[in-house]
């Protein structure tokens, strides 16, 4: 094939220096039939040129054309109808077993390049994958670019995203809220990805947008879809129901496989999660890394963007609100459960177990979890409540619920779960000073229980001692230190009453005490 600038010479010499088609291939050294050709072409297109009544693009594009081989009558040589119908043979197998879903074990176009080998057929690898490419090529999808109204239509999403908690490499849950007309992004991270989770992260949306917008999108997500009617249809969840209800607002799903009809929070899961942890990634609480990604939203709000035509997603939301429906008080989005204590006095839930009071073993109680805290109820009163926790096969133990227990079997209180998952400084005071004596530790316990006192008084008191008399600390001296300056506060309202007078006289008592040792001390 001759080049575009040996073609220019070709006509200019024919028709401007007056060549003979014998001196054109001898000076430019082509073949006489090569010249003979492309002056015939050319001379056919200038003909059809001026026959022409208007000036035709087509023509002129046909005078003035690059020189290429004619490869439209080509046929291939060595990829035979045989080798085709094999080809198509193993490119049905591989679409039944995906449609059973061995997708990973399909053959590959190497593998099918070694399996004709083995049949014999001299083909390359080349004309197996054009083949292949041409069986397979798909028509690409068309998409319609819709407008909003402000107001009307937000989508919602979930994002994995793996950050390092206090140390430890977590898995956390991002939910993502985008207006469809104002594109303004909101994110909230959760240790899962479940209906409590998914009720909160909107009552937090609509409470932080100050309003509730009027359709809600969803992609065939577990949180709100409970199942499949039919090819088409699908039935919500009471979660996704229960919101609908107390907000007011429309749903609606997306069909399978078709991000795009959520295409604006498809996009904001990807974009909010590398601009927020893409330098940062390691947080001491989920609270933290919420408060960061909450600040690395409101820095995206504020930023100008070409997509909104040149606008600002926090000025776009102000005019959405105008539009916004109102939002009523906070839903409630605590789960109702009910679990049963057992012999050891605690329920059961997501396979952790969490530690009641213990006189209420073998009953019912109601549990109403929500994303970071559990509450336990008995007979409509709470008894107690735990901060949720997501591993699994934990045991969470408060000590003050097997104090009644403990009194009658102290001497289970040193090698027991409760002790052991009670803070460090009780189990330190504890091997400390009364290994030797659990009944008066946990006599203690009840003390403080009685009187509403943190352990803080307790160690304030055991630091008084050992300025003292710190061979010598005793429960009674601990107790009495510790209501020190609460009996000190009260104010004489009957000084007759003998047991307050005892009270003073003991406390009195104490201190004197205190003191003498203190001088003992400092002068030996």
């Amino acid at each position: 094939m001759i080049k575009m600038s040996t073609k220019q010479k070709i006509i200019l010499h024919r028709y401007r220096d007056g060549y003979s088609e014998r001196k054109i291939s001898r000076e430019l050294k082509v073949n006489r039939e090569t010249v003979r050709r492309y002056l015939a072409e050319y001379e056919e297109a200038r003909q059809k040129l001026s026959n022409a009544e208007n000036e035709n693009e087509v023509l002129i594009e046909e005078i003035i054309k690059v020189p290429k081989y004619d490869s439209s009558n080509r046929v291939n040589q060595k990829f035979t109808e045989e080798i085709s119908q094999e080809v198509d043979r193993l490119l049905q197998i591989n679409q039944e077993k995906r449609s059973r879903g061995l997708h990973k074990q399909v053959m590959k176009k190497i593998d099918i390049l070694e399996h004709l080998h083995d049949l014999g057929y001299n083909i390359g690898y080349t004309s197996v994958c054009n083949h292949i490419n041409k069986k397979l090529a798909k028509k690409k999808e068309a998409f319609i670019r819709q407008v909003y109204d402000p107001g009307d239509v937000c989508e919602f999403d979930w994002g994995e995203v793996k950050l390092e908690i206090g140390g430890q490499l977590r898995t956390l849950y991002m939910a993502v809220f985008t207006p469809a007309m104002s594109n303004y992004r909101y994110a909230v991270l959760f240790n899962r990805q479940d209906s409590a989770a998914f009720q909160m992260a909107h009552v937090l949306f609509f409470e932080h947008v100050g309003g509730v917008f009027r359709t809600m999108v969803y992609d065939n997500m577990r949180v709100v879809i409970r199942k499949f009617v039919g090819p088409s249809e699908k039935e919500p969840t009471e979660a996704l129901l229960k919101l609908s209800m107390y907000y007011q607002f429309h749903f609606r799903f997306c069909n399978v496989q078709r991000g795009n009809e959520k295409g604006h929070v498809e996009r904001s899961v990807e974009f909010v999660r590398r601009k927020a942890f893409c330098k940062k990634d390691r947080f001491p609480t989920v609270e933290g890394s919420n408060v960061w990604i909450l600040g690395t939203c409101n820095r995206l709000n504020t930023r100008y963007n070409r997509d909104n035509q040149g606008k600002r997603p926090i000025d776009l939301l102000e005019v959405e609100k105008k539009h916004l429906l109102p939002v009523p008080p906070s839903f409630d989005c605590g789960l109702m459960d009910q679990c049963k204590v057992d012999k050891y006095s605690v329920i059961t839930y997501a396979t952790n177990r969490y530690s009641v009071p213990d006189h209420l073993v073998g009953k019912m109680v109601d549990v109403k979890v929500y994303p970071e805290r559990l509450y336990c109820y008995y007979e409509n009163q709470r008894i107690c409540e735990h901060e949720r926790q997501y591993s699994r096969h934990g045991w969470y133990i408060k000590l003050d619920h097997y104090l009644p227990t403990l009194t009658r079997k102290p001497g289970a209180l040193a090698g027991s779960q409760a002790l052991a998952s009670s803070p460090e400084e009780v189990k330190i005071i504890f091997s400390k000073y009364f290994v030797d004596a659990p009944r008066d530790f946990v006599e203690l316990l009840i003390f403080l229980q009685d009187y509403g006192y943190d352990f803080d008084k307790v160690n304030e008191a055991i630091q008084r001692l050992n300025k003292t008399c710190p061979h010598d600390i005793s429960l009674d001296k601990i107790k009495a230190l510790c209501m020190q300056k609460d009996v000190e506060n009260i104010p004489p309202i009957n000084n007759d009453d003998p047991i307050l007078k005892q009270s003073l006289a003991q406390l009195e008592e104490l201190s004197m005490l205190m003191s003498n040792e203190a001088v003992f001390n400092v002068k030996t």
